[in-house]
């Protein structure tokens, strides 16, 4: 993609991801337009279409002339699973109808979650094994892919595990979460930071992902208990057998023999480089 001539609309500008990504995309050079709420404010360069998800007219307006949309916009940790529900899939649904209207030949990237695999899965969740959510959010992700595939457009679905750096705050509210499920303190899970967030995107709008579900991950599948200590926040310790190993362990073997290459390889990268 020649980044001067061709236009991206990136959705979810003002979320965790794309507050990140946005400036990213800009700074590397791409003519981004981002889909946004009324008042809400974006980077500078960046064109801004003023509307939403459920706002037809809005949705027109922002996929015309496009060549690539990156959607990100969508709803996670809500105890509203209705909300979770028509924002991932009914709003992913009115995109890609807008899509498939105003903007045919357009790339259409979908951000989904690496918590869609089976919690028992016997190895690191891979891309062709079965999903089996257990929440909203991953089943209404598993629900808009479904819904992109089927579409006719140019397509890739970008599977993120736990996202984390450029002071975000993720991190640092993880050990609640943890003690929250009862999570084993030897459990690993996959991680990723926002730089590599960009990093995938970039390959992504190459179309070297195109007609693919794919991992995105760094190369250090961590545990919980190393990433408490890291922000402070000290898990109890255990010697209990670990039940259920590769939940949340993604298996990055798709990714990397399609190009992608980490440049935060792992999270005490990010810590030496004073990125988190």
């Amino acid at each position: 993609m020649s980044r001067k001539m061709e236009k991206i609309l990136v959705t979810g500008v003002t979320g965790l991801v794309g507050a990140r990504l946005l400036p990213r995309l800009v700074e590397a050079g791409f003519d981004c337009r981002a889909l946004v709420r009324g008042g809400k404010e974006v980077p500078a360069n960046a064109e801004t279409v003023a509307g939403d998800l459920f706002d037809a007219a809005s949705l027109t307006q922002a996929v015309s002339d496009v060549s690539a949309i990156i959607h990100l916009a969508a709803v996670f940790r809500s105890k509203d699973n209705e909300l979770i529900w028509k924002s991932n899939l009914e709003g992913t649904r009115n995109l890609i109808a807008a899509a498939s209207a105003h903007a045919p030949h357009t790339r259409f990237i979908l951000a989904s979650t690496t918590h869609v695999y089976n919690t028992n899965n016997p190895h690191p969740g891979r891309e062709d094994d079965p999903v089996e959510p257990q929440h909203a959010y991953p089943a209404s992700k598993v629900a808009a892919e479904k819904e992109l595939r089927a579409s006719g457009l140019n397509w890739s679905i970008l599977r993120f595990p736990f996202v984390y750096g450029d002071g975000d705050g993720h991190l640092e509210d993880l050990p609640k979460h943890v003690k929250a499920a009862k999570w084993h303190p030897a459990m690993k899970i996959s991680t990723i930071h926002h730089r590599d967030i960009a990093t995938a995107m970039n390959l992504a709008l190459t179309g070297a992902l195109d007609g693919r579900i794919v991992n995105i991950s760094d190369e250090a599948p961590t545990s919980v208990y190393e990433l408490a200590q890291l922000v402070g926040e000290p898990l109890e310790s255990s010697c209990e057998p670990l039940v259920n190993p590769w939940y949340l362990h993604s298996d990055r073997s798709l990714a990397r023999s399609l190009g992608f290459q980490p440049t935060v390889r792992t999270i005490y990268q990010a810590m030496q480089e004073q990125i988190l």
